[in-house]
This record gives C-alpha cells, sequence and structure tokens, in this order.
C-alpha cells in the first residue's frame, strides 16, 4: 500500500496537470494575435493541397511530439527525438511548420508558441482530408530540450495489451486509442514495418491482401518501400481504417490487433458502420491528447524558430 507521503506526491502531480490544461483556451490568441488561427489553416490547406501526404505527415508530427514529453514542440527541435529509431527517417512536415510559424511571426512577433502551430495545423490537416474539426485549446509553450524518452512511442509491433497500456500511461481510454488509431486511414508505413505481417508473422491476415504488398515488399530489401495504411482511399480522413480491420487488411499488426476476437472489436464495429461515432470520438480524443503535458504560464518559452531554442 502506497504510504501517505506517496499519496500526497500523487495528489499534487495530478493537481499541476489538471491545472496546466485548465489554463489552455481556444479564445488564448483572440487579443495577442488574432489572425493565428487563420494563418495556421491558410498554410496546411496549401501543403495539403499540394501533396495530401502531408496531412499525415503534420498529424504524425503532433503524434509523436505529444507521446514523448508531452506537447511541446520538443519533436521539432533538431537532436535526440528527430534522431531516435522511432522517427529517424519516417518524421516529414518540418519545413511546413518552418514556413507556417514564419508567416505567424510576421503578423505577431514571438506571441504563439511552436507547439500551438503543430497541435492546430494536425486539425487542419484532418479537416483538409475531410475529417472532422474539433475546437482546439491553445496556450502551450515550447520545450526548451530535445532529449525526450521516445520509448513510450508505441510500435507497429505492438500488442492489444501493450497499445493499451501506451495510452494508458497518457491518461487514454481504450476508446480514445481505438479512435486514435483510425489516422492510419491516411498515410503510408515502410515495409519493414509490415514485412514479417505478410510473410507468414501473422494468421489474421487477408491472404490476397498480404500477396498484393508482397510485390512492393520483398523479403529482403526494400526496407523503404512504402504501402498505404488504408489501401481503400489513402488520401481522405474516413473510416474506412475500420473496415478493412473487419476484413483483415490492416496494415500493420499493431493495427489488426485492435479488430482479433478482443475486447476493442465492438469499438472497431460500431466506428466501422457508423462515421459520424468514429469522427466523435476521434475529435475528443484528439483533445485530450493535444492536453498531455502542456508547458504554460511561464514554462518553456516562445521559440522564435521551431527547430532551436531561443539562444
Amino acid at each position: 500500500m502506497a504510504s501517505a507521503s506517496c499519496l500526497s506526491v500523487l495528489v499534487l502531480v495530478a493537481l499541476a496537470a489538471t491545472a496546466a490544461s485548465a489554463q489552455l483556451s481556444p479564445t488564448f490568441y483572440d487579443t495577442s494575435c488574432p489572425r493565428a488561427l487563420a494563418t495556421i489553416k491558410s498554410g496546411v490547406t496549401a501543403a495539403v493541397s499540394s501533396n495530401p501526404r502531408m496531412g499525415a505527415s503534420l498529424l504524425r508530427l503532433h503524434f509523436h511530439d505529444c507521446f514523448v514529453n508531452g506537447c511541446d514542440a520538443s519533436v521539432l527541435l533538431s537532436g535526440n527525438e528527430q534522431n531516435a529509431i522511432q522517427n529517424a527517417g519516417s518524421l516529414f512536415g518540418f519545413g511546413v511548420i518552418d514556413n507556417i510559424k514564419t508567416q505567424v511571426e510576421a503578423i505577431c512577433k514571438q506571441t504563439v508558441s511552436c507547439a500551438d502551430i503543430l497541435t492546430v495545423a494536425a486539425r487542419d490537416s484532418v479537416v483538409a482530408l475531410g475529417g472532422p474539426s474539433w475546437t482546439v485549446p491553445l496556450g502551450r509553450r515550447d520545450s526548451t530540450s530535445a532529449t525526450g524518452n521516445t520509448g513510450d512511442l508505441p510500435g507497429p509491433g505492438s500488442s492489444l495489451a501493450q497499445l493499451q497500456a501506451a495510452f494508458a500511461k497518457k491518461n487514454l481510454n481504450t476508446v480514445d486509442m481505438v479512435a486514435l488509431s483510425g489516422a492510419h486511414t491516411i498515410g503510408r508505413a515502410q515495409c519493414q514495418n509490415f514485412r514479417s505481417r505478410i510473410y507468414g508473422g501473422d494468421t489474421n491476415i487477408n491472404a490476397a491482401f498480404a500477396t498484393s504488398l508482397k510485390a512492393n515488399c520483398p523479403q529482403s530489401g526494400g526496407n523503404g518501400n512504402l504501402a498505404a495504411l488504408d489501401a481503400t482511399t489513402a488520401n481522405a480522413f474516413d473510416n474506412a481504417y475500420y473496415t478493412n480491420l473487419l476484413s483483415q487488411k490492416g496494415l500493420l499488426h499493431s493495427d489488426q490487433v485492435l479488430f482479433n476476437n478482443g475486447s476493442t472489436d465492438n469499438t472497431v464495429r460500431n466506428f466501422a458502420s457508423r462515421a459520424a461515432a468514429f469522427s466523435s470520438a476521434y475529435a475528443t480524443a484528439m483533445v485530450k491528447m493535444g492536453n498531455i503535458s502542456p508547458l504554460t504560464g511561464t514554462q518553456g518559452q516562445i521559440r522564435l524558430s521551431c527547430s532551436k531554442v531561443n539562444s
């Protein structure tokens, strides 16, 4: 049983986290930078229009930021996180965020954080690809360190239990986890991340689907060759990801375990048959994820450049 002092510490930590989240507000920039959200949206819309895959890249950047030290833009800093095995060579969109930051700095000097820009850009990316919108609480500040523990990021070979544990650690429940996994309705994955699944590593895979993937993912070599996470509607943010799981056509092991005669099967079925249910759950989960351990008040800084701390 935990001691009274330990319980007191846990209570204080919980209160601190709640207080930090409470400081976030959708109206945070209404006075200090009223054109901030429109500027971010314009930059994201242009980038996704030019390259639809950029939507998935910006969304993934946000996820990989929040799941490490919290939503503090540490992933945008050149250094440790970007070079970690979970991120190296697979994160894109830094230039888009940098361009948006430059535009925002031109209208509001050192006012809007990179963390907020990335959070809003993730929402606007989903909208640009036909997905739901949601109100983003704002007021995050930027980390001054890029030394986060990327071990908290769930991997493509994760089991259902491992996924549930990873999300629970971030105060995200199982429905949040299944909903957030639906981001794989857009984007692509490298051959090295699904090779074992299509060459006999998994039994819960559609045989014709596995055969079709082998053409671009040989048993050796071609590690960086890409396949759509949702081959049905690769550039549309919809609920096709879940219908694919029902047909055992999840690309990654960590996708298909969501529908594997387990505790999440009914949620997958619900999202597959009710697009509105998925959209609602996804929006709720994204707000919760965006509230993971934000820096607020006088914590951190407002970076002038998203790739480096202020000198």
